[in-house]
């Protein structure tokens, strides 16, 4: 039997409360797949990257914003969900308390809050994903 490669990246749900507003923080693709979508921030973790490390470093080199603490809410790994291949992603939430300054970067041409009962449409299976942060919280 071959084995299968399996790439395994994370992505961040990042929500925030502002002006009686609950938020979600997006970041739009730079590249394909699903250039110039909207997105979770995330990516590939690093070999030596423990989960949440890779989470976090993700989300400030495409956000500019650092979080102190994330916790996991379930791994995502239907297949066809990246059109790259097999990928299954880990999924971290955080909550902050205002709409914190952003700077793209990295892979992401645009970083915005965007209102969760407002969402556009998103690249891979984020909106599922975002739905799992709301139920964790």
């Amino acid at each position: 039997m071959k084995q299968q490669e399996v790439a395994v990246t994370v992505d961040s749900v990042v929500f925030c409360n502002a002006n009686n507003e609950f938020k979600v923080l997006l970041i739009k693709r730079k590249n394909d797949p699903y250039g110039d979508q909207w997105a979770l921030p995330g990516g590939y973790i690093n070999e030596s990257e423990d989960l949440e490390t890779a989470a976090k470093r993700e989300l400030e080199e495409e956000t500019g914003l650092a979080v102190k603490t994330m916790e996991q809410v379930r791994a995502f790994g239907a297949p066809g969900r990246d059109p790259r291949g097999r990928t299954i992603s880990i999924a971290f939430v955080s909550r902050i308390f205002c709409e914190e300054e952003l700077k793209a970067g990295d892979d992401a041409g645009e970083a915005s809050w965007v209102n969760v009962d407002d969402l556009p449409e998103l690249a891979f299976d984020h909106a599922q994903i975002i739905d799992a942060a709301k139920n964790y919280l």
